[in-house]
């Protein structure tokens, strides 16, 4: 591994922020315990609320890890076909019994105080999802010793990121889960992504920094494939999603592998920004008709998917997974990075010169 990485971790395997609370202080410091570089997702939290987290994973383990950030977005947002859509969505609010959500709120997700934080009270490693952050804001983390990680999409996000000071990028792929990380979200790109053995070369021939691999990754093979592409660790979400420690709601784990899902597609339903999920009721109906808008319109169905998750169906919530869900194995987070380890191994020792097939 890179010599900017290599001493946070004991394999090249990161754990993926997830927000919305599948990344758990339990998850992370059991991932950390075993060897990989786990993330605490603070997206859709209050500042404090992330410090808390913080402080629960220091009580659990001594290993390095890290803390995820959403950059804000600017407001864009068409506030008419926001409106549109809230009248869209007037079925499934009598059918949970539960009213929209303020689309006006938490624009800025306590950025800044998130950053205080962070200041005063450093992590080792710092990641930002959405947007690539000011020189000043990479360079005041620097001061305390944290590193920066940016999450970009193509080699010119890549390329910001580097030249803003990051000390690595997380490639993403197209077959990754949840949110796509892309620095602007521009409509006339969806469905445009670049697969991740396609973008980490293309990356790697752009930048000098570490890259981290994501997207649809759940086996050793794939992560020995990645790092042979170019990339010096491999980040997993969907993989982590369903092991104990996980945060997420029991519906979302048990749809990982459930026959019901046979496929995922990116979509606006939910968040009004694209995100890979499992095709269900909720994203056939509503998202040919969802507008470009985040964070509104996931303010606007928070409530609904909050409602469909309190009964147990899956139909109505925003079932995020990457395109390697139904490999998902449900083993305790420190016991799938031994097996992710493992296989690795096996799969690099496979390609060495004079090894039997």
């Amino acid at each position: 591994m890179s010599s900017a990485l290599t001493d946070l971790c004991r394999y090249p395997i990161v754990q993926a922020p997830m927000a919305g609370g599948a990344s758990s202080p339990r998850l992370a410091a059991a991932v950390a315990e075993s060897g990989g570089l786990a993330f605490l997702a603070a997206g859709y939290k209050t500042a404090d609320g992330m410090h808390e987290e913080v402080r629960q994973v220091r009580g659990l383990t001594g290993r390095p890890f890290g803390v995820n950030l959403f950059m804000p977005q600017p407001k864009h947002a068409d506030r008419a076909a926001v409106e549109v859509y809230r009248n869209q969505l007037a079925g499934e609010v009598s059918w949970y019994d539960t009213p929209l959500g303020d689309p006006e709120t938490g624009w800025e997700d306590d950025y800044e105080a998130k950053l205080a934080k962070l200041v005063e009270d450093p992590v080792p490693v710092v990641s930002f999802t959405f947007g690539c952050p000011a020189t000043t804001t990479i360079q005041a983390l620097a001061r305390v010793g944290t590193r920066t990680v940016v999450t970009v999409t193509n080699p010119e996000e890549a390329r910001d990121a580097q030249r803003a000071g990051a000390d690595a990028v997380c490639v993403q792929g197209t077959e990754a889960g949840g949110h796509q990380g892309t620095h602007r979200d521009d409509p006339a790109t969806d469905g445009a992504g670049i697969g991740l053995l396609s973008l980490v070369p293309q990356v790697r021939e752009a930048v000098q920094v570490p890259i981290i691999a994501a997207g649809g990754l759940m086996r050793g093979a794939q992560i020995a494939a990645v790092l042979a592409a170019g990339a010096d660790m491999a980040q997993l979400g969907t993989a982590f999603l369903v092991c104990p420690e996980s945060g997420a709601d029991p519906t979302h784990k048990q749809s990982m592998t459930n026959p019901l899902f046979t496929r995922t597609e990116i979509t606006r339903a939910f968040s009004g920004r694209p995100a890979r999920g499992l095709v269900n009721r909720f994203m056939r109906e509503h998202g040919p008709y969802a507008p470009p808008g985040y964070p509104e319109v996931h303010h606007l169905t928070s409530p609904l998917r909050k409602a469909a998750a309190k009964a147990g169906d899956p139909q109505g919530m925003a079932l995020w997974a990457g395109q390697g869900h139904r490999m998902s194995r449900e083993l305790p987070a420190g016991q799938l990075v031994q097996v992710l380890a493992a296989e690795l191994e096996a799969a690099r020792t496979s390609l060495k010169p004079g090894t039997a097939s």
